[in-house]
């Protein structure tokens, strides 16, 4: 008997098995209580410290510096595995990925060894950009202010993902001549308050909701040398999130599958003694595993782009054109992606009864995870920015900001 967990494709690369070996226990331990975990909706504060003791927050750091060295594709396909295990989880590290890549692409070799240090300690960061006040697109409500040798920060965000769970928060802001800045914020710094306020129907444990500083002190080590993000920002932001809808369509096609396998009820005008015989309710299962397996296989494909932006970045050239295709080739998953996983988490229930909403299955937390993740940053724009660019040649934006016309 073929193992029923199999057939997902190998790994990006020839150690990932070796790889992925050390964090797979953490992931079926995550697993095992995402059901309770979404039903009484317990924040994973004790699962993400089981990954950072096992090290997955340093995954991009080199080894001597207490990392793994994963490449851009083996960091994707174990993201995928943990969306598997639990999709909260997931977005909730997604700044600190992401602020690892910036980290690693800086320009400034003194910020960079010192967040080599602190990641390298396990140290975590969440996210500190978007507000939902009267800013206008591309400014922030958010202020700097010098204070003497030191800075002072007052302000509100929202879609704080991971904050609360972090030890630092990334934080965009602006000074007082409106000068775009960044800073990275102790959670437990005085003036810093996380709400844990976020009350979306998906994604519900990923403590997403505001973050207020006032007037908060910071040292001129803590404000980033160059506000800019790293090349290939927006691909990478939106790959994980590509990346965690597979692993959701994993997540359901091995749920289901369970399911129908476990299954003693029959229809009468069904077409076998048990479920699992019914070769319609196999079409579903067969179905549900193949709109997962597409969906990783073009998260991996995207993230090879990634990956080459990368290498080009490190050679001290300039990373534009390449970061460029990268935006292009996410932005052509974007749609295909959502659609196949939203098709998938809807139609499991197809392969099932009536039993199979009951609350304790948790069979609805996939789709509302993948509904909720799908409205971020709206595809309808990005299938228009890859139609611009097919037609006439337009890169795709740098960055996307969200604030009153």
């Amino acid at each position: 008997m073929v193992q029923t967990d199999a057939g997902w494709g190998a790994g990006p690369s020839a150690r990932y098995e070796d790889l992925a070996a050390g964090f797979r226990p953490v992931f079926a331990r995550i697993r095992a209580t995402a059901v309770t975990r979404d039903r009484e909706r317990t924040l994973p504060h004790e699962e993400i410290g089981w990954l950072k003791q096992a090290g997955f927050t340093t995954l991009r750091l080199a080894r001597d510096a207490g990392g793994f060295d994963a490449s851009l594709p083996e960091l994707f396909n174990l993201l995928i595995e943990l969306s598997q295990a639990d999709p909260n989880v997931t977005n909730a590290l997604r700044a600190h990925f992401g602020f690892t890549e910036d980290m690693l692409c800086s320009s400034s070799d003194a910020w960079r060894a010192r967040w080599i240090g602190r990641i390298g300690d396990r140290e975590t960061v969440g996210s500190g950009v978007s507000e939902t006040g009267e800013a206008k697109v591309g400014q922030f409500d958010t202020v700097l202010r010098p204070d003497g040798a030191q800075w002072r920060l007052d302000g509100r965000k929202f879609y704080t993902t991971g904050s609360l769970f972090a030890d630092w928060i990334h934080v965009s802001a602006q000074d007082e001549a409106g000068v775009a800045m960044v800073a990275a914020v102790p959670v437990r710094a005085p003036g810093v308050e996380i709400l844990d306020d976020w009350d979306g129907f998906g994604q519900a444990l990923t403590a997403s909701g505001t973050a207020v500083f006032t007037n908060v002190g910071l040292g001129p080590e803590l404000i980033k040398p160059d506000p800019e993000r790293f090349p290939y920002a927006m691909a990478f932001f939106q790959l994980v999130h590509l990346a965690t809808l597979a692993g959701i369509g994993r997540s359901a096609a091995l749920d289901v599958t369970r399911l129908v396998a476990e299954r003693q009820r029959v229809y009468s005008h069904g077409n076998g003694s048990r479920s699992g015989d019914d070769p319609q309710v196999q079409q579903v299962v067969g179905r549900v595993r193949g709109a997962a397996y597409a969906a990783g296989a073009i998260v991996l494909k995207a993230a090879e782009s990634l990956e080459r932006t990368y290498a080009v970045h490190r050679t001290g050239r300039s990373a534009e054109a390449t970061a460029a295709i990268a935006d292009v080739e996410v932005n052509q998953a974007v749609s295909v992606v959502t659609n196949l996983v939203l098709e998938a988490t809807t139609t499991l229930f197809d392969a099932l009864g009536a039993s199979a909403v009951k609350g304790g299955h948790g069979l609805d937390r996939h789709w509302r995870n993948a509904r909720t993740i799908a409205s971020h940053n709206p595809r309808i724009y990005r299938d228009r920015t890859v139609g611009d660019f097919a037609v006439n040649g337009t890169a795709p934006p740098r960055q996307y900001r969200v604030g009153s016309a």
